[in-house]
């Protein structure tokens, strides 16, 4: 039999779907068999798990293991599951979970020390900041740092955009820039920032060669990019060279070229292994699809 709409769980997770009740009840909704499975897999916190009557015999494995995990299972109808998915075309499983982001100082003062971090400033377009987070995963960072003007991560459409890498990495919330750049500075982390008008090409020799340390990635807005003040903290400022016709890459293409060229020079430094810096960003050619 299917929950009512009025119910008092549908109610309570529908309120979900606003900002500022999110913060309140400090949960948010995750949508899709991927995003719910690692929910579950990551040990967050599951309230409830709604799921239409197609999706439960589809993915009948899925939902027996939210059950035997003590999660509470309702049937809904399709509309019900559009309301709460919003969504064109829902994948008919939504799960309830807790936030799951961390303190500034969990990642600052982690050990091992931190090696790869994105710090995402002012970004507030959901689907690239949820797939800056996917490419980050991807990449092997150690964690991502939402600034407090930039968008919120439990965005439905920044939650569906990370394909569940929002379970997978410690994810920071709400930092003040200059705070986040100060501790992960601390932390001996190198700050550099993603600057579409910076001299400095993430292909040049020697810029390549620093991205074997330590680095914190600064990106900007989609739009404008980083203001002068937030390039201002930053150890250097590189560009993503453009080898067409395009007028610019959008953040979440720059963000994987960035953090995949870091990634590949820190494990070639710690192999040993001399690779030309246009070696580097072959990588990157193909990342995974972006939402």
């Amino acid at each position: 039999m299917y929950a009512t709409a009025s119910s008092t769980r549908l109610k309570a997770a529908r309120r979900l779907t606003k900002r500022a009740l999110r913060q309140r009840e400090r949960a948010f909704l995750a949508e899709g068999p991927q995003a719910v499975s690692e929910a579950l897999a990551s040990g967050a916190r599951v309230g409830g798990l709604f799921v239409t009557g197609p999706a439960q015999a589809r993915h009948a494995e899925l939902v027996a293991k939210a059950a035997d995990a003590g999660t509470d299972v309702q049937v809904v109808s399709g509309e019900v599951m559009s309301e709460l998915a919003q969504t064109v075309t829902p994948q008919g499983l939504l799960a309830v979970c807790g936030f799951v982001d961390v303190p500034l100082q969990a990642v600052a003062g982690a050990r091992p020390r931190p090696r790869l971090v994105a710090l995402l400033a002012n970004v507030r377009d959901p689907g690239n900041a949820g797939t800056v987070l996917r490419v980050a995963d991807a990449a092997g960072a150690d964690a991502v740092v939402f600034a407090d003007a930039s968008v919120d991560p439990y965005n439905g459409k920044c939650v569906r955009a990370s394909a569940g890498s929002l379970f997978h990495l410690p994810v920071v919330v709400g930092a003040r820039p200059r705070e986040a750049v100060a501790a992960l500075r601390e932390a001996g982390l190198r700050i550099v920032a993603a600057d579409g008008q910076a001299a400095s090409g993430i292909d040049d020799p020697q810029a390549s060669g620093r991205l074997a340390a330590p680095t914190a990635w600064l990106f900007g807005n989609e739009a404008w990019g980083l203001p002068p003040e937030l390039l201002d903290l930053a150890d250097e400022s590189v560009a993503v060279p453009i080898y067409g016709r395009a007028e610019s890459l959008n953040l979440a293409a720059a963000a994987a070229v960035c953090l995949y060229a870091s990634a590949t020079a820190q494990r070639n430094a710690a192999t040993g292994a001399v690779v030309r810096p246009s070696r580097a960003l072959e990588s990157v050619h193909n990342p995974s699809p972006a939402s």
